[in-house]
């Protein structure tokens, strides 16, 4: 995270903004409060009322998945790198194929309200264990990413008001981190859905409107765009070419297909997306709204990368690169000179209630988890009551909030898009290749599970603590220390394929599973049980 020395918004600008903010903030929230589970029941809590449509279950799948950095970091790639920053988008979009074609169907008709549900369905031993690991892992996840999107605040709070002081950012992360609380300690999964429509059709809708801004401003006419984006980038045909980022070197094109791996297979084991694909009441509604969600976050992703291009056609990359070097003002700069002050301040909410969002997912994800399975199954083994269990989850929503506020405020200094795609990464390692084996691997057992869930957590993050994000470069965290001897920033091409051979490893030296289990098990996947 780059903070800045002066504000690159104005003060009216910064005004609607606090309005709008305080606005959508209300609402929901009031919403949230009304919307509320009313009765003592879990699965009301953990997955809200099942009788929405294909649509508003897509809208929230979308609202769950883009965050800040999709806005702002992804948008001032493109701005900065051109070609490749498009063609990281792509890895965004594509990602939700993957979800569609592999993971959503067979999980949807195994699980009940979290992965470890599906796990215990297949396996007959060490199903404890298990489930213990699991929410180890969905916590580390989840709270890496929740950090990520509380430091990401403070950043986007830079776009403001310049270099905060220290309880200005105290002030913003407490603020921000304690209405997350509130939307999922008491809202639940209603409350959550709800914020994450709002923000998914606000996100819509402003990146859809600069959208079309700014090929109107080039009379409908993408080579004019491409053309003055290159004019202006400083690089020439270079900034419509590969390599400009990603291709300087063997390791920065390796370092970049890790990033895109991790990307790609992570989604798919994203705790709050995998929950939100147990969500729908059946098969065709979960089908439909996947394909929504493919769709709305490919829209998105458009505009994003015509945002960012349209940024260096309008700017110049030089505007840019002195505002911030790493491009998350491009957006906020291009919006003001297309929209003035009442788009800019359209576009920063969007930026705060995005951050929202996603952090609410998160912190109910990691408290169903550890309320259902480290409390319900593993501690109290299967005795707790729904009215127990739903006061442990509500408890676990405060206590992951307040832990993610105290490490947002103890990391401000670190860079949000790492925390985020060391979060990528560990899903990818850790959850992925239980899953996979879980649903379509008959050989697969506990001890391969326990292998692949530890295994590829820890893989993942001793790879990112003895890589350049932590030691030997100047923008590590350590700039002074050497202890790097892993080249590259994202660990995801070593420790996916880590995972998944622990896994395997696990599996073929210990004694196969009941065969008639997983016959059982086979059926509810292509049937399902609605």
């Amino acid at each position: 995270m780059v903070t800045l020395g002066a504000s690159v918004v104005d003060r009216l600008s910064l005004q609607l903004t606090l309005v709008l903010f305080l606005s959508v903030v209300v609402v929901t929230l009031f919403t949230a409060l009304l919307t509320a589970p009313q009765r003592d029941e879990i699965g009301e809590f953990y997955l809200g009322n099942r009788t929405m449509s294909p649509l508003r279950n897509g809208l929230a799948m979308c609202g769950d998945y883009l965050s800040a950095a999709t806005l702002l970091g992804s948008t001032g790639l493109v701005a900065l790198t051109g070609y490749d920053g498009l063609l990281y988008l792509c890895g965004t979009a594509v990602a939700w194929m993957m979800v569609l074609l592999l993971i959503a169907e067979p999980l949807r008709n195994t699980g009940r309200f979290t992965l470890g549900d599906t796990l215990a369905m297949r396996l007959t031993r060490l199903r404890r264990p298990v489930r213990l690991a699991l929410a180890l892992c969905t916590l580390a996840i989840a709270t890496l990413y929740l950090v990520a999107q509380l430091v990401g605040s403070v950043a986007l709070l830079t776009q403001f008001t310049g270099e905060p002081s220290t309880a200005t950012r105290t002030l913003c992360v407490v603020v921000i981190g304690t209405v997350v609380i509130v939307y999922a300690a008491i809202g639940g999964m209603p409350g959550a859905t709800f914020i994450q429509v709002v923000k998914a059709v606000m996100l819509l809708c402003g990146v859809t409107v600069a959208g079309v801004m700014v090929l109107h401003r080039f009379d409908w006419n993408v080579e004019n765009l491409l053309a003055a984006a290159a004019d202006n980038s400083g690089q020439g045909t270079r900034f419509l070419e590969p390599g400009l980022r990603y291709g300087a070197s063997a390791t920065s094109k390796l370092d970049f297909f890790s990033l895109q791996l991790a990307i790609v297979l992570g989604l798919a084991a994203l705790p709050h997306v995998m929950m939100r694909l147990l969500a729908p009441k059946s098969v065709g509604v979960l089908r439909t709204s996947v394909v929504w969600a493919m769709g709305l976050v490919s829209l998105v992703c458009l505009a994003a990368g015509i945002l960012g291009l349209g940024a260096t056609a309008v700017l110049g990359s030089d505007t840019i690169a002195e505002n911030d070097r790493t491009g998350n003002a491009a957006v906020l700069l291009l919006a003001h000179e297309l929209g003035g002050a009442v788009l800019t301040a359209l576009l920063s909410c969007l930026a705060f209630v995005t951050l929202l969002a996603v952090a609410a997912g998160l912190t109910l994800a990691a408290a169903s988890s550890l309320a259902h399975d480290l409390y319900g199954e593993v501690i109290r083994k299967g005795r707790a009551t729904e009215t127990e269990e739903l006061a442990v989850a509500r408890l676990a929503a405060a206590v992951i909030g307040v832990l993610g506020i105290l490490l947002a405020l103890v990391s401000w200094g670190a860079n949000s898009a790492t925390l985020a795609f060391l979060a990528f990464a560990i899903a990818a390692s850790a959850l992925l290749p239980t899953l996979v084996f879980t649903l379509f691997w008959r050989r697969f057992t506990a001890q391969g599970a326990l292998l692949s869930l530890c295994g590829g957590l820890l893989t993942s993050v001793l790879l990112v603590v003895f890589s350049p994000v932590v030691s030997s470069v100047p923008a590590s965290l350590y700039p002074d220390a050497d202890f790097a001897w892993f080249p590259l920033q994202n660990p995801g091409i070593v420790s996916i394929p880590a995972g998944f051979l622990l896994g395997w490893l696990g599996s073929v030296l210990s004694r196969p599973e009941a065969m008639q289990t997983y016959e059982g098990f086979e059926v509810r996947t292509l049937v399902g049980a609605d």
